[in-house]
């Protein structure tokens, strides 16, 4: 079976759409798959010349937000018929609506991953842009959803959320798990390594947060709850890591300075490789109370760490997470933020390591990686 993924970006800074492409692709290569990648990326984009990915076809530059460029249709067209199927990965750029004009009276059939972007969220957080996208909805994204093989979703909330987005709805849903590799296993040497970069988190109980720093997220909420339990612990200490795309961290590390925990949160900026698995082993638990989140593979990341994770209920797995008591989990709220942070400061050590026991297990039942590949491979085959 040979199959193309079709991106807007392969930039690590986009977080979870291409990462989980880059956890997948070793199980798909093991099962037979050939993979191949089209993007709408500068050829000469940095993050392409140690891009750890198979054949990418970088199509760009873009010529806007929305990702045009002119050369992404013309080669779909050339070269769909090399593959099996097409994949597009992401709503509301350029490259599903050119899938769907390649395709269109073709034998190729595409599926959609939309990557929580029908979550309703962003209609009521953003209802200037959600009334942008309706205006682009009934001439391009709906017909490209309506045409897809398959739309999978990674959760069966993102599934129930999506239809509450837009009316005029009508897609044939799939629903996999996205998963994630083994993380190293040399723990400890990962874990020196971290704090030698960063030696005053020595010693510290670390609360990590390790994703994009955006307004979804919920950092804000997170800061404001930490400056309320801090002094309770003077070892305990937070790492807000991830890119920031939107300009917000300078606002975030003024909120902390006037709550007087300057120097409690740590800012590292992206962590990647061995950085990013050290940090994982370095903390006592992973924190992100997201108001939106379709799957979050940072999760799945840190309870293969042996992490218990404190999350919202707007982290679309949050159910899987409560039922296997890996994490706990509250309102994406800044009265939930502070119990999150709270309740674990309240646990006691038994009641924690027995959570901590469970976090590896449902990681290797519910997330692993080899069951999402096999599950993309069930749906393909059930669709045809």
């Amino acid at each position: 079976m040979k199959i193309l993924r079709v991106i807007s970006s392969v930039n690590p800074h986009g977080g979870g759409p291409i990462e989980g492409i880059k956890q997948a692709q070793k199980p798909l290569i093991e099962m037979g798959v050939e993979l191949e990648i089209a993007c709408c990326d500068p050829p000469n984009a940095e993050w392409l010349t140690n891009v750890n990915l198979p054949i990418v076809h970088a199509l760009g530059p873009p010529k806007n937000n929305y990702g045009y460029t002119a050369k992404l249709l013309p080669w779909l067209k050339e070269n769909s018929h090399r593959f099996d199927l097409i994949i597009v990965h992401g709503l509301w750029q350029y490259h599903g609506f050119a899938v769907w004009l390649a395709l269109s009276g073709t034998n190729t059939p595409y599926y959609v991953f939309t990557h929580g972007m029908l979550d309703p969220w962003f209609k009521r957080t953003y209802p200037l842009k959600h009334l942008k996208k309706w205006l682009y909805w009934p001439w391009a994204e709906y017909r490209v959803l309506r045409d897809a093989r398959r739309v999978i979703f990674t959760s069966e909330d993102e599934k129930l959320l999506a239809r509450e987005s837009f009316w005029l709805y009508n897609v044939n849903e799939a629903v996999t798990a996205y998963g994630v590799n083994n993380p190293p296993t040399n723990s400890e040497e990962l874990k020196t390594y971290f704090l030698k970069k960063y030696p005053h988190l020595q010693g510290k109980r670390i609360a990590l947060y390790l994703s994009r720093i955006h307004v979804k997220k919920g950092c804000d909420l997170l800061i404001e709850a930490f400056a309320k339990v801090a002094k309770q612990d003077e070892r305990l200490q937070l790492v807000i890591a991830g890119p920031d795309q939107t300009g917000w961290a300078p606002e975030l590390q003024s909120q902390a300075k006037k709550l007087s925990i300057g120097d409690r949160i740590t800012w590292p900026g992206m962590l990647q490789d061995e950085l990013k698995w050290g940090a994982f082993y370095a903390a006592e638990v992973f924190v992100l109370p997201s108001h939106q989140e379709n799957f979050g593979i940072v999760v799945a990341e840190a309870l293969a760490c042996g992490k218990p994770v404190l999350i919202s209920n707007k982290v679309n797995i949050w159910r899987e997470i409560e039922a296997d008591g890996v994490g706990l989990v509250e309102n994406d709220t800044k009265s939930g933020t502070d119990n999150l942070l709270q309740r674990w400061l309240n646990m006691s050590s038994e009641d924690f390591s027995t959570m901590q026991k469970k976090t590896i297990p449902c990681f290797e039942s519910r997330f692993h990686v080899q069951r999402a590949a096999e599950r993309l491979i069930e749906i393909v085959n059930e669709s045809v």
